[in-house]
């Protein structure tokens, strides 16, 4: 691969000045497994990887109100741009997950509320009878998503216990249950349930 004879201050420096080339070569190629295995491991906004890499990298030109300094600026070689890459990527992810699913320990069903649909979600679920929820259910066309909707929400199992069941660590069970919630208020809103 025709990047790996640059060394990491020159990447570093031709991103900083937008080289089309080195930026597609090292974001989008080199580093796509690295985005790749973040992206299925955090909670994000973005729909594909691709997406995620694009967010970064503005994340990562954008420069610092007081300082006027990038991220990539302040970058100090200190471990290869490969592995300050990753690290700050999951810090970006962290702060996503962390702003939008705030821990409180004692209340489990709070935190499901940040999502634009929660609110009619949780009160036209309540509304609806058990046979209306299962055909509700039924219609959603990922089975897993499915499945996540009724444990959480028709057997009342926390996060953690619905994380269990379904065989997913924290953050992809977080990631899979605003999909489908999405999904489910979906399906709510095509029959005029919401």
């Amino acid at each position: 691969m025709e990047i790996d004879r640059y060394t990491d201050q020159e990447i570093a420096q031709a991103i900083l000045h937008r080289d089309t080339f080195i930026t597609k070569e090292y974001l989008y190629r080199k580093c796509y497994p690295l985005f790749k295995s973040i992206y299925d491991k955090y909670y994000t906004d973005c729909n594909n990887v691709t997406e995620l890499i694009n967010e970064i990298y503005v994340y990562i030109l954008m420069p610092h109100r007081e300082t006027r300094q990038s991220k990539l600026q302040n970058f100090s070689f200190r471990c290869t741009m490969t592995m300050w890459l990753k690290i700050v990527t999951e810090n970006y992810c962290h702060q996503l997950f962390t702003k939008r699913f705030p821990v409180d320990e004692n209340n489990d069903a709070a935190n499901d509320r940040n999502d634009t649909c929660d609110e009619s979600f949780f009160s036209n679920t309540r509304k609806l009878n058990m046979e209306d929820v299962q055909k509700t259910l039924s219609m959603m066309p990922n089975q897993r998503y499915r499945k996540l909707i009724e444990y959480r929400y028709v057997d009342e199992k926390t996060n953690e216990e619905t994380a269990l069941l379904l065989e997913m660590s924290m953050a992809n069970y977080y990631n899979c249950h605003k999909r489908a919630k999405a999904q489910y208020c979906e399906v709510l809103r095509k029959e005029g349930l919401i």
